[in-house]
């Protein structure tokens, strides 16, 4: 969405709220989450001091594949937003500082920039997901696996003595 700054660019002080649901389901992490849903995005540009501040409310739900047991799993998205928006750009390397094109301001470009840079390197179903068995694949948070532990290949000789029993 593209929202129209011009009645607030020169009057410090001045504001324009918005409130828009933001389609992001074809934006996807790799296979790891995928967003099913729309984003309810609410919030406003404020002129303090002749600069631009965009703040917004983000909430929405995602489903995401857990890095350690590959179940799929929702997740509430609950982002809020602060940005700077400038005619030009002193720094190109700060996340923080969009560039308006004209009088407006490229709300989705600001809400998926934050979202991305928000995501978590590994999504986990919960701190304690045990995973997968290395040897038979068993979501071992269902409970143990009937795989054999490893034998230290040191006493791979007292192994061969239990074997013959």
């Amino acid at each position: 969405m593209r929202l129209r700054l011009n009645k607030i660019i020169d009057m410090p002080g001045s504001e324009a709220k918005f409130d828009y649901a933001l389609n992001i389901s074809d934006l996807e992490f790799d296979g790891a989450a995928s967003m099913p849903e729309t984003l309810d995005v609410t919030g406003k540009v404020r002129n303090i001091a002749g600069m631009l501040v965009m703040t917004a409310h983000a909430v929405g739900k995602m489903t995401c594949v857990c890095a350690r047991c590959l179940e799929e799993f929702p997740r509430d998205i609950d982002l809020n937003i602060e940005a700077v928006l400038a005619e030009e750009l002193q720094d190109e390397d700060d996340p923080d500082v969009f560039l308006l094109d004209g009088d407006y301001v490229d709300l989705d470009e600001v809400i998926i920039t934050h979202l991305v840079l928000n995501m978590e390197q590994k999504l986990l179903c919960s701190e304690n997901c045990k995973g997968l068995c290395e040897k038979c694949g068993k979501n071992l948070n269902d409970g143990p696996c009937d795989c054999r532990p490893d034998i230290d290949p040191r006493l791979s000789v007292l192994q061969q003595l239990l074997d013959n029993d």
